[in-house]
């Protein structure tokens, strides 16, 4: 919330919005709804119509290591509710807007239905399904450029066990990654950091010319996620 002055040449200010606790509810869930309210990645959100803040997680990523690049072919795994999806469609040209520039694909895979996005294609699927490679490589019509995830299990309140799960994910969307992508592709995945992220880092080491973990800006300074980023798939 904003207060803008008028003329008095003060421009403007930033006013935190205070969140009583209601009679019923958590108090975690009142500190959860003020940093929402407060959250300047929530607010830009809404003003340019991405459907989460996680969206710009990706943007920030893709601008320091540039692979949604127009005409990539990509998959993004666990796509809801498909911010991801939403700045992939933009930068990979998936809707021909850049007039000159290769259309890319977008495709989204998740366990849930996902509310249409223009530009990708969205399917409902189960990833870890033991036919799901060869699926996405037929809706591609090949195989991809990028696999990427924002994937996280559901929390279980004990952080070394969400760690231990949220690696695990990792781990699946890397072996599908290995199936589906082609030579010289980019996998991109959130993780949690918490000590078990050497057996994955050693996988992708082996299988990719170039691994970073990194934590974009959007990602929040009290949060343990980070982002891998592997670039250079050897095939």
């Amino acid at each position: 919330m904003t207060e803008k002055k008028g003329s008095s040449g003060r421009g403007q200010r930033d006013l935190k919005v205070k969140v009583k606790t209601a009679r019923g509810r958590r108090l975690s869930s009142t500190r959860w709804l003020e940093r929402q309210l407060n959250d300047p990645y929530v607010k830009r959100a809404r003003a340019e119509g991405y459907r989460g803040r996680a969206a710009f997680k990706i943007l920030e990523l893709d601008d320091k290591y540039r692979f949604l690049v127009p005409g990539a072919r990509v998959v993004d795994l666990g796509c809801a509710p498909g911010g991801w999806c939403q700045v992939a469609v933009k930068r990979v040209n998936a809707l021909g807007e850049k007039s000159g520039k290769a259309v890319g694909t977008v495709l989204g895979v998740d366990l849930q239905e996902v509310e249409p996005i223009a530009g990708a294609e969205l399917h409902q699927l189960d990833f870890l399904a033991d036919d799901a490679d060869e699926l996405v490589k037929g809706w591609l019509g090949g195989r991809a450029d990028v696999v990427m995830s924002d994937m996280a299990a559901a929390s279980s309140g004990h952080k070394q066990t969400d760690h231990l799960r949220i690696i695990a994910l990792c781990e699946a969307a890397a072996a599908l990654a290995f199936d589906v992508l082609d030579e010289g592709g980019t996998f991109v995945a959130k993780v949690l950091a918490g000590g078990a992220e050497g057996g994955l880092q050693t996988l992708l080491k082996q299988r990719f010319d170039k691994v970073a973990n990194v934590k974009p800006p959007a990602s929040r300074s009290d949060s343990s996620e980070k982002f891998v980023v592997a670039t250079g798939f050897r095939g």
